[in-house]
């Protein structure tokens, strides 16, 4: 999931693709699912897929973003080293890596269907710099409690 190139004012830029909307899918009985076409820059795109540890999703994100959520428990000053190592091994040993292929589906592992409740209709929900898929059930079930936090949220900001 490398940023696009783009040129801007003459000057060549890369722009990183930021994930954004809610996009309803059907998983097929492969495992497979087209990624929104809005987030998917060609073939052979790789994406890392994690299980979300509390929340029963899963959580779908490039090289950089995968970097970053290692950095932050190295950096997290709550966490005893012996946590953080344990915390990166359980990360890194439950991501799994994707590939889109031309229709711009990826395959994704039973173990992580099955954790999340992926079966049939799935939801893409994108969050900036990682996409996270939900099944369409649980996401319609914590949809009205997540909505208030979001208007709560909105307020307290000012938006």
């Amino acid at each position: 999931m490398s940023p696009q190139t783009y040129y801007i004012m003459g000057q060549e830029s890369t722009k990183p693709t930021i994930y954004s909307g809610t996009f309803e899918r059907s998983l097929d009985a492969k495992n497979r699912v087209a990624i929104p076409s809005a987030w998917v820059s060609g073939e052979g795109e790789e994406y890392h897929v994690v299980p979300h540890p509390n929340e029963g999703q899963l959580m779908v994100m490039g090289h950089e973003e995968l970097s970053r959520w290692e950095q932050r428990f190295q950096d997290s000053p709550i966490l005893s080293p012996a946590q953080k190592r344990t915390a990166i091994r359980e990360f890194y040993g439950e991501a799994h890596t994707v590939t889109s292929d031309k229709q711009g589906r990826i395959l994704l592992n039973e173990k992580h269907c099955t954790r999340a409740g992926l079966k049939g209709e799935v939801v893409f929900i994108g969050e900036r710099s990682r996409f996270e898929i939900w099944s369409k059930d649980r996401y319609e079930a914590t949809r009205q409690s997540s909505f208030a936090t979001f208007q709560q949220a909105a307020e307290a900001v000012g938006l």
